[in-house]
């Protein structure tokens, strides 16, 4: 038991009067103590770095999980939609050509105009208006602007308005108004508008217009 005293109260004295003196100067045991501590720091850094690095990469990896996952489910989603989608397109592709073959070329627009005509006359209403106006040229069709004034009575004007819109082209009025005129008539005025293709200067014409 006196030994390890001695011992133990030698290894306290080398501790003593450390503080001003170069570590390179300390005793052994105060060295050993110091070395100890710097290799524990530099092993806790090391496996601190290492489980960090080991943390970013799961990290990193789980986001890019989600994202494929999410990256799936849109695809599978898309692949569920597709053949309701083709289908639509189809309808789409089929209801657009039936609207285009109601539209007139320019040749074709004399018979139209002569059918609109007789759609007042052959139903007992007077036509006392019908002034073609200015063609507007849109992207892809013309429109014409009719103003009209029919005069009859109400079934008169009410078939009037039926036949215009069973033609074979599409005619629209627009702009309408009635007013009660003598003998119990009525007077219809209004702007029936009808379309037709551009033609191929039009179509051209428009083209260098968008150019510039």
């Amino acid at each position: 038991m006196k030994n390890v005293e001695i011992n133990f109260s030698g290894l306290t004295r080398q501790f003593e009067g450390l503080n001003g003196r170069h570590p390179g100067l300390w005793p052994i045991a105060p060295k050993a103590l110091l070395l100890s501590g710097v290799v524990a720091a530099l092993v806790a850094a090391g496996w601190f770095a290492y489980w960090s690095g080991l943390n970013e990469e799961l990290e990193s990896a789980q986001a890019q999980e989600q994202t494929l996952k999410d990256e799936y489910t849109q695809k599978v989603a898309k692949a569920v939609n597709l053949d309701d989608l083709r289908r639509q397109k189809v309808l789409a592709e089929q209801y657009v050509g039936v609207l285009e073959k109601q539209l007139p070329s320019r040749a074709e627009m004399d018979a139209l105009l002569s059918d609109i005509n007789q759609a007042g006359v052959g139903r007992g209403a007077t036509l006392q208006l019908f002034r073609p106006g200015s063609v507007e040229l849109k992207k892809h069709y013309a429109e014409l602007p009719i103003a009209v004034k029919v005069v009859g009575g109400f079934h008169d004007l009410a078939s009037f308005s039926s036949d215009l819109a069973n033609l074979p082209r599409i005619v629209t009025l627009n702009n309408i108004t009635i007013e009660h005129k003598n003998g119990g008539n009525l007077e219809m005025s209004a702007t029936a508008k009808t379309f037709r293709y551009l033609d191929k200067d039009e179509i051209a014409g428009q083209a260098a217009g968008g150019k510039k």
